[in-house]
């Protein structure tokens, strides 16, 4: 743990203006950002004694090892930067809402020729139009279901419309009167653009028009002794005031506004949002965040803010946000928000009457939220943090594991034997670290063993030599390691240049830390601890390749399955946690979580390996010219037996990817016979009709479908 007065700028040297700072740590990661009206000011509240600060303020200051700030003229700039900064480098000790998840709204996307309603989620497009957020994806097909009464608008899928074009036949829902059936031409591109446009204005909440006129309508057929169409005219009104129901009026003067109310304690607090359109309550949003340091209300309100309307424009942005304090100050925050909307945005507390009695409701679901995330034990700070104290004291560490790394070996029988890496920080899993391995039998450039069979101990030695010979690159090419100075390290072999085996299955691997970079996606952050699935010999490996790198200031542990007992490098016996250990609570989660991610690689790549065949080895013969050479030849066995020549009549195909074609079936053994799985029959190829990786392709005979009970 550093001491923050090995990296405390001089008196003076800090300027007395606002600004944007970042705490780094020693590996040039950054692992907090902030703003201030005077960085002078501000900064200075970190560089006092470690005892009057907040606990995770205090942990935040040891962890780093340098600061550094960025001036700018105004605090609005800040604000702008300081979120530009959080998005990018996602600090570890920020404010973050891990609770926010993607929720869904309710789409119409007025961009496409029939537009269509349906649930989306994540990232907002550009020429849709969202309603919501909404809790529950249900709740919205509820109210889709009864608005498509008088609102017929298009909600299959693009698929389904083409295929019911194609046939002249609408779905199920164009026959009981619930969609307009553009897909046959019952009605033109331009009336059923029309017709979206008024379901948009009736979730807009201009609702009255509607009603006025289907009630007019239905007046005027009951007159006419119409009384069939009058009754549909009846129903079609219950089900519009069914739907508004659902959304019932909580503001009367129609306003557009969002209310943020928070819950906190010490440690933890709760961030619950309603969005209010057209004085009716459209959605609800909630977050949870731990506090990195004796934080105001406002700062939280703020923080919710750039959350909330970071990547938010237009009308997005309400005219009126409620919050119950405000940020200090307030005036760079409103003009931020003004700027996002493109027009004037009010930030205030309510006081009185409609508005501070919905806050209040907004305000016990805030408390609710946080009394029901406490429940939660591996979410819960406190027990987090009393779980990597006792592995700490278990494995006798300097400190507690911070960022912890798991490895697990999967195989099938020796078969498609692949690796993983997981990743927890602050007993927290980050999956966007997460990596996958193919073993291929390899160190460095050294072929050390054929790479199958069931040796899970070789496979941990490749897999943990090829990340941290990756880790020990990193570090030369930024200068931070020189030869010689880490043990042994210099004399392992090719450390310079990153391993290129396995190069698909270390795809994501970013390049050379630099100087000014310190986002967190690295292959190069080193952990505190690696935890490996397996007893002693898995254990054993793990350090040999660590050893054999230089590197002695990353402990090892293994965790077997069996009694769950943890092994330490070197010693006969293990180490018993009591079953009620929180520490080995956590041991466990991330052990089962590289379980789960090796599996799934696993099984993605046999499923791969089942449906390949010879032209799979043809480079540069992707899907889409494989198709055109089976549909030029009617089956695979003709294809199998045409001639250079005639495959050279392909259109695309040329005379050496012909050659090519011929000596890959050449190479290829007989394929297995083709069984109907439903009849046991075995078919000839020509019958089947399949390509090899088709849609549909049956199961050649002794081919293990499923073997999963064998799986490691």
């Amino acid at each position: 743990m550093a001491d923050p007065s090995s990296y405390r700028p001089k008196p003076g040297q800090i300027p007395d203006s606002p600004g944007v700072y970042r705490f780094r740590d020693e590996h040039r990661r950054v692992i907090y950002v902030g703003k201030a009206k005077s960085l002078r000011q501000r900064l200075a509240n970190y560089f006092q004694d470690l005892a009057g600060l907040h606990q995770r303020t205090r942990t935040m200051v040891t962890t780093a090892a340098s600061v550094e700030w960025t001036v700018v003229s105004t605090e609005v700039e800040a604000l702008q930067l300081e979120y530009s900064w959080i998005k990018e480098y996602d600090p570890r000790f920020n404010v973050k809402y891990r609770d926010d998840k993607s929720y869904p709204y309710l789409a119409v996307t007025m961009n496409e020729e029939f537009p269509r309603v349906q649930v989306m989620r994540g990232h907002k497009k550009k020429g849709v139009r969202y309603f919501g957020p909404y809790a529950h994806a249900w709740a919205i097909r509820d109210t889709v279901d009864l608005l498509l009464r008088v609102f017929p608008v298009r909600t299959c899928s693009a698929g389904v419309f083409k295929n019911a074009s194609r046939t002249g036949r609408p779905c199920l829902l164009g026959y009981i009167g619930k969609c307009s059936a553009p897909c046959v031409g019952r009605i033109s591109p331009d009336d059923h653009w029309e017709l979206a446009d008024e379901f948009c204005d009736f979730m807009t909440g201009r609702t009255g028009t509607y009603l006025r006129r289907l009630e007019t309508q239905m007046t005027e057929a009951a007159e006419e002794m119409e009384y069939e169409r009058a009754a549909r005219l009846r129903d079609d009104i219950g089900a519009l005031k069914k739907a508004m129901e659902k959304n019932a009026v909580v503001l009367a003067d129609a306003t557009d506004a969002d209310l943020i109310a928070v819950a906190e304690d010490e440690l933890e607090a709760a961030v619950q949002i309603f969005h209010v359109r057209g004085g009716r309550v459209r959605g609800q949003r909630g977050w949870v965040t731990d506090k990195v340091e004796e934080i105001t209300t406002g700062a939280l309100v703020e923080h919710a803010l750039q959350q909330l309307y970071g990547e938010e424009t237009g009308d997005a942005v309400p005219k009126e946000v409620l919050v119950p304090a405000l940020p200090d100050p307030v005036e760079p925050v409103q003009e931020w928000l003004t700027a996002r909307r493109g027009s004037n945005v009010s930030l205030r507390i309510p006081q009185r009457g409609d508005k501070r009695a919905l806050m209040e409701t907004v305000e016990r679901n805030a408390q609710q939220s946080l009394v029901l995330h406490k429940t939660k034990r591996a979410s819960d700070l406190t027990t987090r943090s009393r779980a990597l104290e006792e592995i700490a004291e278990a494995l006798d560490l300097d400190s507690a594991p911070l960022r912890i790394e798991c490895y697990d070996i999967s195989h099938l029988q020796g078969d498609d034997v692949v690796a993983s890496m997981v990743v927890f920080e602050d007993g927290l899993a980050r999956k966007s670290e997460y990596r996958r391995f193919e073993i291929k039998g390899r160190v460095g450039d050294t072929q050390v063993w054929h790479g199958e069979g069931q040796d899970d101990v070789r496979s941990m030695h490749e897999v943990i030599s090829r990340r941290f010979r990756r880790y020990l690159a990193d570090k030369e090419r930024t200068g931070e390691w020189v030869d010689g100075n880490t043990g042994n390290t210099g004399n392992t072999g090719n450390t310079g240049s990153p391993d290129s085996a396995g190069a698909t299955a270390d795809a994501p691997i970013a390049s050379s830390l630099t100087e000014d970079d310190g986002r967190p996606k690295r292959f190069a952050y080193p952990p505190q601890l690696v935890v490996v699935d397996g007893g002693q010999p898995q254990v054993a490996a793990a350090k040999r390749a660590l050893d054999e790198l230089g590197i002695d200031d990353i402990a090892v542990c293994g965790l077997a399955k069996r009694l769950e007992e943890v092994w330490l490098p070197d010693d006969d016996d293990p180490v018993v946690l009591p079953r009620t250990s929180e520490g080995l609570y956590l041991l466990q989660r991330v052990r089962d979580e590289a379980h789960r991610f090796a599996i799934t690689y696993q099984r993605t790549k046999r499923a791969k390996r089942f449906r390949a065949g010879p032209l799979d080895d043809v480079p540069g013969l992707g899907d889409a010219r494989k198709q055109v050479l089976v549909k030029h030849f009617g089956s695979m066995k003709r294809l199998r037996s045409a001639t250079i020549d005639q495959i050279c009549e392909v259109p695309g195909i040329g005379r050496k990817t012909a050659e090519t074609i011929v000596a890959a079936f050449a190479r290829a053994a007989p394929p297995a016979p083709a069984v109907n799985t439903a009849t046991g029959e075995i078919m000839d190829e020509e019958e089947s009709g399949t390509t090899s990786g088709s849609p549909g392709e049956p199961v050649a005979a002794g081919t293990p479908e499923d073997r999963r009970g064998q799986e490691t």
